[in-house]
């Protein structure tokens, strides 16, 4: 009887391992790769003719690319909070990128529900390498949040050659250029504990400023290239510099495509490919030379003569809420699951890839937490009906380089944005006859322009409201 019991039992736990084993084998792995300052327009299969992606354009060849997905603040910190936790900074009170001379002791607050420890409780492992921002502090650490594994820096910046790194627990300055030693680490994690789900964050430091040096692979590659500029009629605009800094930021762009192309090979050796959800994004748009300007939503002019400043706004500062310093790159693939060479248009934000990774490795959501996107699974797998409005509401509050409160609502047809701190510098866009954000409405006589503003002004205190947001608070609203 007794060893009737024993076969019994050893068969059971035979059962249930293999169980276990194949339940692990049918929930797909996550490689979730986020450039830092990465614009849309800077990658080919996007159209841009003198930039050098082959790999992220394999991802939008065997999957899907969104040309309209955006953050929902044109900065770091907010933004990746936002791809964190699917929560608007607001929310949590971080609301520009967090400064380490000014605020070393602020950071995302640790009982933030965040996709990576709700993946890490259910069995995946999990791993963060590369660039946090989201606080110094042991206690706003990435294992804090269910990261596993780190290794890289937790600050905003870093140098892109010979870096100061996080390994083991430990800083040290490692030679070598940062991109490629992020992938290396990112290649080791791939090879370990082969069967068992995976989660990877990689989060690039390029092409952040400065852009260079870059490998030299890829610095020869555009040494000599005459790059385009974007609009070079603006007035006064420094077509020089536009041209070198383009030159330096595709060469950045590129070397992070070649480490893309690393890791997407070494899933195809080790055959994970085909369960492997990969995203490729960025925190959030880029200018050079757009609109002027150069740098994300707390630009500054890029010319040879800068307009007058005001009081919260210096002269060589235009912080703005452009669909170029929104819009983000957006390419998934997941062989397995999600059809090859589909472009997708609905408007998707950074607040929804929280809900979808949930969705595709099948955890629930905790009862009581709050998030503020929506699961877009079936949109890139092509099935059911996606009935959200392509409406995107944006914020941002610049609290370094200069003084800005700025909140803008998004149609298809209409954009607005309030700057609640500086009102003279309010903007309205007819995106219908004007998607280049050029002729400034928000003055205008024009009834449907007077309409479009009053509309857009009530939604945009409408998403106040709901978000608690203090600038509304303090204007009354």
């Amino acid at each position: 009887m007794a060893s009737c019991m024993k076969l019994w039992l050893v068969a059971s736990l035979l059962l249930w391992s293999s169980m276990s084993l194949a339940a692990d084998a049918a929930r797909p792995n996550i490689l979730f790769i986020v450039a830092d300052d990465q614009a849309e327009w800077a990658m080919s299969c996007s159209g841009h003719p003198e930039a050098k992606t082959p790999n992220l354009d394999r991802i939008a060849r065997e999957g899907v690319r969104l040309t309209n997905c955006f953050t929902p603040t044109p900065v770091c910190s907010p933004s990746r909070v936002a791809i964190l936790t699917s929560r608007y900074g607001t929310e949590v009170g971080i609301l520009d990128w967090l400064n380490p001379n000014k605020e070393p002791e602020r950071g995302l607050d640790p009982k933030t529900p965040a996709w990576p420890k709700l993946l890490a409780e259910a069995g995946y492992r999990t791993g963060l390498v590369g660039k946090w921002h989201l606080g110094l502090k042991d206690e706003f650490h990435p294992s804090v949040f269910g990261y596993q594994h780190f290794m890289g820096f937790r600050g905003g910046g870093n140098s892109p050659r010979n870096p100061d790194l996080e390994i083991d627990g430990k800083v040290a300055k490692v030679d070598g250029f940062i991109v490629d030693l992020l992938t290396d680490d990112a290649l080791r994690f791939l090879q370990r504990e082969p069967g068992r789900p995976f989660a990877l964050s990689l989060h690039f430091r390029e092409p952040h400023a400065p852009y260079a040096p870059a490998p030299e692979s890829e610095r020869l590659a555009f040494a000599e290239l005459d790059p385009q500029v974007p609009n070079p009629n603006f007035p006064k605009l420094d077509l020089a510099r536009v041209k070198k800094l383009t030159r330096e930021y595709l060469a950045s762009v590129a070397a992070v495509d070649r480490n893309v192309g690393r890791v997407l090979d070494e899933l195809d050796r080790l055959k994970l490919a085909d369960n492997t959800l990969v995203i490729f994004t960025s925190d959030h748009g880029y200018n050079i030379g757009h609109h002027g300007i150069l740098h994300k939503g707390n630009a500054a002019w890029i010319l040879t003569e800068n307009p007058p400043g005001t009081i919260n706004v210096p002269a060589a500062q235009r912080p703005n809420m452009f669909d170029t310093s929104l819009r983000v790159p957006a390419l998934i693939r997941w062989p397995k699951s999600i059809p090859a060479g589909k472009i997708v248009r609905h408007t998707v934000t950074h607040l929804d890839w929280f809900p979808t990774l949930l969705e595709a490795t099948g955890i629930a959501l905790p009862a009581g937490a709050t998030i503020r996107g929506r699961s877009v699974l079936d949109l890139l797998r092509g099935v059911g009906t996606f009935d959200r409005s392509d409406d995107l509401y944006t914020e941002f509050s610049v609290q370094h380089t200069m003084r800005a409160d700025m909140r803008s609502y998004r149609t298809s047809e209409w954009k607005l944005k309030l700057d609640f701190l500086n009102a003279d510098r309010d903007e309205l866009y007819d995106l219908r006859n004007d998607l280049g954000e050029t002729i400034n409405l928000a003055t205008s006589d024009r009834p449907e322009a007077k309409a479009a503003f009053a509309n857009l002004s009530k939604l945009i205190r409408q998403q106040m409201t709901e978000l608690g947001d203090p600038v509304g608070k303090s204007q009354g609203d």
